[in-house]
C-alpha cells in the first residue's frame, strides 16, 4: 500500500537531484555577473546615489 507513494517519491527525488544542477546553472552565472558589476562600483558612490535618488523623491 505504502509502495506506491513511496516509489512516486523516489522519482520526483531523484527528478529533482538530476534537474535542478543544470537548470539552475545559468541563474547562477546571472547572478554571479551582477555581483562582479556591482562589486566594481565603491560602495561610497552607491550611497552618494541613493542620497541623492532619496532626497529627489521628497
Amino acid at each position: 500500500m505504502l509502495r506506491t507513494p513511496a516509489w512516486a517519491l523516489l522519482a520526483a527525488f531523484l527528478a529533482l537531484v538530476g534537474l535542478w544542477p543544470p537548470a539552475a546553472t545559468p541563474v547562477q552565472l546571472v547572478l554571479h555577473g551582477a555581483n562582479i558589476l556591482l562589486a566594481a562600483i565603491p560602495g561610497a558612490l552607491w550611497l552618494a546615489g541613493g542620497a541623492l535618488l532619496y532626497r529627489s523623491r521628497t
